[in-house]
C-alpha cells in the first residue's frame, strides 16, 4: 500500500486518539512496521488532555502533537487505515472505511484502563497489518 499512515479519530482529539497514536507508533516500530499514526479530532479541544499527557509520561512516552488537530479530508484520503472512538462526520463517511473502537473507556475516567483497552486493540491491528 502507498499510504503508510493510520488516523485515530476521537471527538476532541485530546485523549483517546493521542494515546492510541503514541502507542501505535511505539508498537509498530517494535514490530518493524513502516506505518505512522496521527491523532485527529472532530471538534478539537484547545489543548491535549492532561490525564493523557501525564499517563503517557508515566509510561515514558510523549505525544508528537503539541495540540489537538482537526480531522481533514486530506487526513481521510491519505489514511491506510482509520480508527474512530466516536462517529465519523457525515461528510467523511463515504470517503473512508473506519474501524470503531467506541467501547474504549474515557481517559478522564482512568488512564490505565483506557490505555490497556487501546493497546489490546492496537496489538490485534498490528497483527492484521503484518499479514
Amino acid at each position: 500500500m502507498d499510504n503508510k499512515n493510520i488516523v485515530f479519530v476521537c471527538e476532541h482529539g485530546a485523549a483517546k486518539g493521542i494515546v492510541a497514536s503514541v502507542w501505535f507508533n511505539k508498537l509498530a516500530a517494535k514490530n518493524g512496521l513502516d506505518i505512522h499514526a496521527v491523532a485527529r479530532g472532530i471538534h478539537p479541544d484547545a489543548e491535549l488532555g492532561p490525564r493523557a499527557v501525564s499517563g503517557l509520561a508515566d509510561d515514558g512516552l510523549a505525544p508528537a502533537e503539541s495540540a489537538p488537530q482537526k480531522l481533514s479530508l486530506a487526513d481521510v484520503e491519505s489514511a491506510q487505515h482509520m480508527v474512530t472512538f466516536c462517529e465519523l462526520p457525515q461528510e467523511y463517511q463515504d470517503k473512508a472505511s473506519a474501524e470503531s473502537w467506541a467501547e474504549v473507556p474515557d481517559v478522564s475516567d482512568g488512564y490505565e484502563s483506557a490505555r490497556d483497552a487501546i493497546v489490546a486493540h492496537i496489538e490485534e491491528l498490528i497483527e492484521r497489518l503484518n499479514r
